[in-house]
């Protein structure tokens, strides 16, 4: 018999930093990494799902703020737009707002003084076909693997009390 450890054993943890890991929390590194691989799955995803329901050429971001107007039928603000996505330079959405207008997927308004976002009946049924074809290719899919809801639901929990920590560490890094 031999006494040679298993292939990978001595790896370590799976990181794209291992001087990131080095520290007194190397599981905060995989969390990372893992994050980087799902932001850009993520991205990937979002743009070719709005592509396969009719409308190629969006960015992430705009593919999520055309979905967010949607949210509960209802106009939004600029300001909650950049504060529900934690966008920090609000040009960004201003922009995709401009692009998604152009679409005819949003139309904008003002309330007072503040820029409203409405969705279009064009935006709703592309965000439809958008759900369709998610419900079918991921949601089915995810489900079939056996995860269970109240898990991804705390794992969801723990993404955002995380992202607070980052920001707040970015908050920190900018008083440097």
């Amino acid at each position: 018999m031999s006494s040679t450890p298993p292939v990978g054993s001595d790896i370590g943890p799976v990181v794209s930093s291992a001087h990131l890991a080095a520290t007194a929390l190397p599981a905060l590194s995989e969390v990372e990494f893992a994050l980087t691989m799902a932001n850009h799955a993520f991205h990937r995803w979002m743009v070719r799902c709005m592509t396969a329901a009719g409308l190629p050429g969006l960015s992430p971001l705009e593919i999520l703020i055309v979905h967010l107007v949607t949210h509960r039928d209802r106009p939004k603000t600029l300001a909650d737009i950049c504060l529900v996505l934690n966008i920090e330079d609000t040009h960004l959405a201003n922009y995709a707002i401009k692009k998604l207008a152009s679409h005819d997927l949003v139309r904008t308004g003002r309330a007072g003084k503040e820029k409203t976002v409405a969705i279009t009946p064009a935006g709703a049924a592309f965000c439809k076909r958008y759900a369709s074809i998610r419900e079918a290719l991921v949601v089915q899919a995810v489900a079939r693997m056996g995860h269970d809801p109240e898990e991804l639901s705390r794992l969801a929990a723990v993404l955002r009390n995380l992202s607070g920590s980052y920001d707040q560490a970015a908050r920190a890094a900018a008083a440097l």
